[in-house]
């Protein structure tokens, strides 16, 4: 039982840290993730950089969103920028509360997969249409219509009244590639809005919000004609071929506003997939790893202590297994009881590692609320688990076996 649960220790700490990176740097669309890019433009100042040593901003301008999302070069596109607003449902026995919102284009659902509930998004709407609709994360509609479909439904919020189109399914995205402004693992929105609406009602700006000019005043329209940054823009296209024709596209983009005054620094666009985007944000930080290290350190002290305690084991049989021989039994036979003996102290080990990786993983949920949705113990890594045990014990068992293998029976039956 000592050496079960010094196995299960080792592998405890080991899968533990496995698990986080292993759903932290998960494939959020495994099926289209090199067909998703993240889009960059750097508009900033001829003598700055927007993000050191020399990189072009994460965001971008209001006017380069809606003027690269209505040039519709890519399968979908869309802009989008997290808010927030009072939301007064006509329900006086549902209390008014501060709702988070994403202002989108209706192309951002498709693009990302979004699953629905009840109803659909909306589509692209013309750059100055602006039209009052919703669609509401389940929770939400669980918290203001009892969970029914809400569809046809108006909703009062922002000072107007909204006409919900669709409802969310389960989605939480880990990690939450699209906007990790607030973190990478931070909760879905409650609503989303067209993104026309946030100029036309001045919604609050979320996230990151970067400007290099000094002198734009404090009127929201300056803002959103200025040079600040604060919108993310994701594309689709229908084939990973088609990246160079689009960044062919956004080149010339960036010339013809040059010739317009903006742009003054050599060109510099990104154009990045969901994983190499996940990559640049370092999602999975340098520590999460140190500690991996650290953990598969402790799982060799544990391997070397459970061989220790192997050792000790077989050397208390020396005189049962030389009976053994003298009766008959050949090497082999010696070693396969071996053998047998450590896989079930492996099987026991992972028996042990496994519960005691649940309870780690409980622990890290209980401590980063966030990481709920995405932290679990599948049938993979439970596979893997159950493996490295058993190799585990029987690279452990290993030596003290071959050394019973070799004993002389004459010395053990005097």
């Amino acid at each position: 039982m000592l050496i079960s649960a010094t196995l299960g220790l080792g592998i405890a700490a080991s899968m533990i840290t496995y698990s986080l990176i292993y759903f932290m740097s998960k494939d959020p669309l495994p099926h289209k993730s090199e067909r998703v890019y993240h889009i960059q433009l750097d508009n900033w100042s001829l003598n700055t950089a927007a993000i050191p040593p020399d990189l072009p901003p994460e965001e971008v301008t209001w006017l380069d969103a809606l003027n690269i999302v209505h040039a519709k070069q890519a399968k979908f596109q869309a802009a989008h920028a997290i808010t927030w607003g009072m939301v007064t449902p006509s329900d006086n026995q549902i209390p008014p509360f501060l709702g988070i919102i994403r202002a989108t284009h209706g192309e951002f659902f498709p693009m990302f997969d979004v699953p629905f509930l009840y109803g659909q998004a909306w589509q692209n709407y013309p750059r100055e249409q602006v039209e009052y609709v919703t669609v509401l994360s389940k929770s939400t509609n669980q918290r203001i219509f009892g969970g029914i479909n809400s569809v046809g439904q108006t909703l009062p919020m922002l000072g107007k009244l909204f006409t919900v189109v669709g409802v969310l399914d389960d989605w939480h995205p880990s990690p939450k590639f699209f906007d990790v402004s607030l973190g990478q693992f931070y909760p879905p929105e409650d609503l989303y809005v067209p993104l026309q609406i946030k100029a036309e009602l001045e919604l609050p700006h979320g996230g990151n919000t970067h400007c290099w000019q000094t002198d734009i005043g404090d009127d929201y329209h300056a803002f959103l004609s200025s040079e600040c940054v604060n919108f993310n823009l994701w594309v689709e296209l229908a084939s990973h071929q088609d990246k160079q024709q689009f960044e062919a596209y956004l080149e010339r983009y960036v010339e013809q506003q040059r010739s317009l005054g903006r742009f003054p620094k050599a060109t510099q666009n990104s154009v990045l997939d969901i994983n190499q985007w996940l990559k640049h944000k370092e999602v999975v930080s340098s520590d999460i790893y140190v500690f991996f290290y650290l953990a598969l350190l402790f799982l060799l002290v544990c391997l070397f202590n459970a061989a220790s305690l192997m050792s000790t084991k077989f050397t208390a049989i020396n005189s049962q297994m030389a009976l053994r021989r003298a009766l008959g039994a050949n090497q082999q036979a010696i070693f396969s009881q071996c053998v047998v003996e450590t896989i079930l102290l492996g099987c026991m080990g992972a028996l042990i590692g496994f519960v005691l990786c649940l309870l780690g993983l409980e622990g890290i949920k209980f401590l980063y609320p966030n990481f709920n949705a995405f932290i679990t113990l599948d049938m993979p890594l439970l596979f893997i688990t159950v493996m490295i045990s058993i190799l585990s014990s029987v690279l452990a068992g290993l030596v003290p076996s071959i050394k019973v293998c070799r004993l002389a029976p004459a010395e053990y039956l005097k």
